[in-house]
């Protein structure tokens, strides 16, 4: 297995109860799965909300009127950095949980299984990484499915009734 980031700092709030969502010490897991061979040093923040912020956020920065899965923000660095941030500050991901929820349930995969594939997803959203063609959406899938299956995770892309 490929090694992780040498230094890895993902600060992890919930906005929503924990009750049956996945630990800190997962999402910082899955994080350094999706960041291994790829980059050395990581900073970002992952916040785990509920419909009406996950909807807000959605709305406010990319004009959809409903709460989805995960949102990826990219940091944005200016020139001259404040005292005291680092780099890489790769930015932040926010996970809505009632949709993953959701979409576990419809897709009949193990709630915690689909946190990880959508942990991976945001963080290779950070890296650069995108699925507007074809072609990147493929590249993307395969680079997904490689990650997770490290982790011990099933393709996500396939239908559950498939072999």
């Amino acid at each position: 297995m490929t090694q992780g980031p040498t230094r890895l700092d993902v600060a992890v709030g919930y906005a929503v109860p924990r009750k049956g969502l996945p630990s800190a010490v997962s999402f910082r897991k899955w994080t350094a799965a999706a960041l291994a061979g790829r980059i050395r040093e990581a900073d970002l923040a992952i916040r785990v909300v509920g419909s009406k912020e996950g909807r807000a956020l959605n709305r406010h920065y990319r004009g959809k009127d409903y709460a989805t899965n995960v949102l990826s923000f990219p940091a944005e660095l200016p020139e001259g950095l404040p005292e005291g941030v680092k780099l890489p500050l790769l930015g932040d991901l926010v996970i809505c949980a009632p949709v993953v929820a959701r979409e576990a349930r419809e897709q009949g995969k193990p709630l915690n299984a689909h946190y990880a594939h959508l942990t991976v997803h945001g963080v290779l959203h950070l890296l650069g990484w995108d699925h507007d063609d074809e072609r990147e959406a493929e590249a993307m899938e395969q680079l997904e499915r490689g990650i997770l299956a490290g982790l011990g995770i099933a393709d996500p892309y396939l239908d559950p009734g498939e072999p």
